[in-house]
């Protein structure tokens, strides 16, 4: 296979990898670029664990190709904390008890990122719709919904 290089804007620096075709935009960011906060689930686009936001939208980086990241601006769970600051989101999930085993949380995490920067005041069901292609097994949604609902309000 053919190896190209591949540049990125990943967490707001610019990257340049090696990749070959076979390759994922989730294969890269967690390989290459270490940054393995985007979780490797079921690698068919049906559980949300590998969700990331690519040019403002939360994508499936499980099924997009390294090739098709070309030039594009990745934001990974990494990308959400400034300065040693966590974003609202992530200390809303802590102060909502919004995860158990946590698995789940980088994807969802990025699902309502994408969904507060659309919509900065969505409605129960907006963010349910949002949420809708990741799966917790864990929690129930309640305290995620309500994570995300009380970031709304903050911003």
């Amino acid at each position: 296979m053919k190896s190209k290089i591949l540049r990125m804007k990943v967490n707001g620096r610019d990257c340049q990898v090696v990749v070959t075709p076979n390759l994922s935009l989730l294969d890269v960011l967690r390989d290459k670029l270490k940054l393995t906060g985007t979780k490797r689930g079921c690698d068919l686009s049906d559980c949300g664990a590998c969700t990331v936001i690519m040019d403002g939208k939360a994508v499936n980086s499980c099924v997009v190709t390294a090739f098709e990241a070309q030039g594009r601006e990745i934001t990974t769970v990494e990308g959400l904390a400034k300065d040693g600051r966590l974003h609202p989101l992530q200390q809303a999930f802590i102060d909502h008890y919004a995860f158990q085993c946590g698995f789940c949380t980088p994807g969802m995490l990025m699902a309502a990122k994408a969904l507060l920067d659309e919509n900065p005041n969505p409605t129960e069901e907006e963010i349910k719709k949002a949420l809708a292609g990741n799966i917790c097994r864990c929690t129930g949604y309640v305290k995620i919904v309500e994570a995300i609902k009380a970031t709304s309000k903050r911003t």
